[in-house]
């Protein structure tokens, strides 16, 4: 249950980080739920580095969506979109 339950939080992260910075995106359900679910261990890296968590201390909601939106910047700046349906 704890891999389905970390699947659904990644993914509502995902949208959450996607309605922070919209724009056409060739990503669909699982993209949206890997940025979400590495934007949450990202997140948990920079609150560790900033000193906000300690060793074994899970990311806050604020700050995996920090990190996702973070990690869709970049993702957006190494795979640009494309137009769909055009050839």
């Amino acid at each position: 249950m704890t891999i389905i339950w970390t699947i659904f939080i990644g993914f509502v992260i995902g949208l959450i980080a996607r309605a922070v910075l919209p724009g056409r995106d060739p990503a669909g359900f699982i993209i949206t739920t890997v940025v979400g679910i590495s934007g949450a261990l990202i997140g948990s890296l920079i609150g560790r580095a900033l000193g906000f968590y300690s060793e074994g201390q899970p990311a806050s909601f604020v700050m995996s969506v920090v990190g996702a939106v973070a990690l869709l910047a970049g993702y957006r700046y190494m795979v640009p979109a494309t137009s769909v349906g055009k050839p």
